[in-house]
């Protein structure tokens, strides 16, 4: 596995083993270089809609390139990939970005996925599940700061998410794991500083809702 950050390390642990792999708005090409390096894909379509970004993972990837299992795509989302590709991912982009790429033009919800919103989870949590998608893992890691992670498959369907489930993630509510924790408190503590200000009452009212639906969460209280 890629030693370059926490964070790349996470998103290669759920990448499986797949014939066909693409990396949507790939920037380095580090994930793609894991799967080959791996044998975990026979082939692999890296894209970005930068041409200076595509030229770094181009640069990483460039013997496999030449063997002719990965191919470079400079585009917009995913628009040139093929809909059949076995595992897709869609890694540091807003959670809405993700969603237009799913179903703007040339878009489509891939076999497998795996998504890394960096805001608005909580919309991609929703359009995953209004397509019929099978949401298998989706939690909250910590590199520095917060990250989500959600991971499934195009067909299978979900049991419908709870609205704390679509704020905060299933896994989080269900597992607790110390990052999810982590993050509600850091969130806390930001409503606090923001409280500790003087404010108008309506936008008072608005915070201390926030941080005790926060509270909650951390509690146990929601689910």
């Amino acid at each position: 596995m890629p030693t370059r950050s926490a964070r790349i390390g996470v998103l290669c642990s759920l990448l499986s083993p797949v014939k066909t792999f693409a990396d949507v708005g790939c920037d380095h090409g580090y994930c793609t270089e894991y799967m080959l390096q791996n044998g975990l894909c026979e082939r692999a379509t890296v894209t970005d809609i930068s041409a200076d970004c595509l030229a770094k993972a181009r640069a990483l990837l460039q013997k496999y390139i030449a063997r002719g299992v990965c191919m470079p795509l400079c585009t917009d989302g995913l628009r040139g990939v093929d809909p059949e590709t076995d595992l897709v991912l869609i890694a540091g982009m807003g959670g809405m970005e993700i969603a237009h790429i799913l179903t703007g033009e040339g878009g489509f919800v891939p076999k497998k996925f795996v998504l890394q919103p960096m805001r608005d989870a909580p919309a991609l949590r929703q359009l995953l599940l209004s397509y019929g998608a099978r949401i298998e893992r989706d939690f909250t890691f910590r590199d520095g700061k917060f990250y989500d992670v959600i991971a499934g498959s195009r067909t299978g369907g979900t049991p419908p998410y709870s609205e704390a489930e679509l704020v905060f993630g299933r896994e989080n509510l269900r597992k607790r794991g110390e990052d999810f924790l982590s993050f509600l408190r850091a969130e806390i503590k930001k409503k606090e500083a923001l409280l500790s200000r003087p404010l108008q009452e309506r936008v008072r009212a608005g915070i201390e809702a926030e941080k005790r639906y926060l509270e909650e969460a951390l509690s146990g209280e929601i689910d």
